[in-house]
Order: C-alpha cells, then sequence, then structure tokens
C-alpha cells in the first residue's frame, strides 16, 4: 500500500517540476553551436560550456534526492568515474545533449519516487528529520527547497545565455510542462 503525499511533498514535487520542466526546455532549445564549444569563450556559461552547466546542476538534484550521501548510488551511465564526477570541478569527459535528456528523465524518475506516492516516498517524518548531507544542516524538506533552488538558479545563468542568443524561453509555474 503506498503512503499518499502529504500537501508539502505535493508543493515540492509540484515546484521541483517546474524548475525541470525550464531546465529541459534551455536543454532542447540550446543551439548545437552553443551546447559544447569549449574554445569560445562566447559560448559559455560563466566559464563552463553550457553541456557542463546542465550535468552539475542534474548530478545534485539525483545526490540530493538520495537519502544521505553516503546512500547516493552514481549511476556508471552518467557518472563514469563515479563520485568523483561531483567532486573534481569537472567532469571526466563531455556529455550530449541527449545524454543530458535521459538524465533528467531519470532525474524525474527519481523526483516521482521520493516526492510521490510510492513506498520510498518522503512522509512528514522523514521531512523533518536531517538533511542526511553534513554540509546541509536543516532538514530534508529544506533540502529540497534548497536543490530546487539550485535547479532555478542554474537555469537562470542558462536562460540569460540562451537570450542573448535569441532563444524564447517559456515559464512555468509549477508541475512538468512538456515545452516546445
Amino acid at each position: 500500500m503506498s503512503t499518499p503525499r502529504t500537501p508539502l511533498t505535493q508543493i515540492l514535487r509540484s515546484q521541483f517540476e517546474a524548475a525541470l520542466a525550464m531546465l529541459n526546455e534551455c536543454i532542447v532549445k540550446c543551439p548545437a553551436e552553443h551546447w559544447s564549444d569549449e574554445h569560445d569563450a562566447s559560448c559559455r556559461v560563466a566559464k563552463y560550456p553550457v553541456w557542463m552547466v546542465v550535468y552539475h546542476t542534474l548530478c545534485f538534484v539525483d545526490c540530493y534526492l538520495s537519502p544521505s550521501n553516503e546512500a547516493w548510488e552514481p549511476t556508471p551511465r552518467f557518472h563514469p568515474k563515479g563520485r568523483q564526477e561531483l567532486e573534481d570541478e569537472y567532469p571526466s569527459r563531455a556529455f550530449s545533449r541527449e545524454e543530458m535528456l535521459d538524465y533528467m528523465a531519470y532525474c524525474r524518475a527519481k523526483i516521482a519516487r521520493v516526492l510521490g506516492d510510492g513506498p520510498d516516498a518522503e512522509t512528514n517524518d522523514s521531512l523533518g528529520e536531517p538533511s542526511g548531507f553534513s554540509w546541509l544542516p536543516f532538514t530534508r524538506a529544506e533540502l529540497h527547497i534548497y536543490s530546487t533552488r539550485h535547479v532555478a538558479h542554474h537555469t537562470g545563468q542558462l536562460a540569460a545565455y540562451l537570450r542573448r542568443s535569441g532563444v524564447e524561453l517559456s515559464w512555468v509555474k509549477a508541475g512538468w510542462k512538456d515545452l516546445p
């Protein structure tokens, strides 16, 4: 029997998914010439290529949806060097748009498990427990808000960069939206 979602988990999931929908639109609409040109400084967000900002963002979504740092299990497909991928400034290799869209789908499925109705879902009790990450001294509920803010921060960077390149992007109020 599944645990029904509380209003708080519904809100957390809705806003998390909205932030990810906007990041997904950045991935989809990024012109190919801007995705990975590491040699052209005008094709960077801060000092990183677009793909790397996307990868960094999704890595931490994946990690912070785990019960703790110790419980996070890197997926070889997305983390060829395991935990080292999060610890090093630069990933071990470049990732394609298609790989990042696959990673997005993986993260969305993980959100559904953690903030959904299944047996692994957060409860009112678990949301009040410690985050599970020693460097984030707050509750699981605040961890999900923190993670959503992290997605929004990097999505804002990407959106500003893409808008300067003439790409039109949408705003999502709540929940996942498939955007053009």
